[in-house]
């Protein structure tokens, strides 16, 4: 099975590495978010019975628990959820009369929207 938010992160970290050696710090940042998200997404769910005081034995791999796969549907949903996200905060910037911030968060959305169209 293809695992597309692997690709998708192999990808965004390739562009963190170009964004970091050119200075782009703030385009660095949302891609960081971007795979923070696809993470995010990745980890199964909590099992039921078990709290963050279960203990494990060091090294042991019992602490171990494979992540979940995204298909592309569900990749392009996590970034759709982030690309309307900074919708929102750019139009209460532009509410608050904040065109400067709004115009960054326009940027980002840019930014973030171009991961789409990629295969």
């Amino acid at each position: 099975m293809q695992d597309a938010g692997h690709d998708m992160k192999a990808r965004m970290r390739a562009d963190l590495r170009a964004a970091m050696k050119e200075g782009r710090g703030g385009d660095a940042r949302l891609i960081r978010t971007l795979i923070a998200a696809l993470d995010n997404a990745e980890a199964p769910p909590a099992r039921s019975g078990s709290g963050a005081a279960e203990q494990h034995r060091f090294l042991s791999g019992s602490a171990e628990i494979e992540r979940l796969s995204l298909d592309a549907d569900r990749v392009r949903a996590i970034l759709l959820a982030e690309i309307e996200e900074r919708e929102q905060a750019a139009a209460e910037m532009d509410r608050l009369d904040r065109p400067d911030r709004a115009e960054a968060i326009r940027a980002e959305v840019r930014l973030a929207t171009g991961y789409l169209s990629r295969p």
